[in-house]
């Protein structure tokens, strides 16, 4: 449909600025904006993201930690240090 807008100077520079580092035509850049604004999914918010592994090397802590155990532990200390500070048992 094509129609005639007003915008704002400093929201169509900032449209034309976004045109201009994406490479695609303002038009698209009005039409991507509009859609996301009213909460639409637009082909480009759905693209993939990857994560590329890395290797830390091996755990300091040692091969057989417990990473769950170890979390329960320091909470549980965490709220008897709490409970004594506030006069509990």
């Amino acid at each position: 449909m094509r129609t005639t807008l007003t915008l704002d100077d400093d929201i169509a520079a900032q449209l034309m600025d976004r045109a201009k580092k994406l490479g695609i035509p303002f038009k698209q850049v009005v039409n991507r904006t509009l859609r996301s604004g009213l909460g639409e999914n637009t082909p480009s918010s759905q693209s993939k993201i990857v994560v590329e592994p890395y290797d830390m090397g091996p755990c300091l802590l040692g091969p057989d930690v417990n990473f769950n155990r170890l979390a329960t532990e320091l909470e549980n200390e965490a709220w008897i240090e709490k409970l004594q500070r506030s006069g509990g048992s």
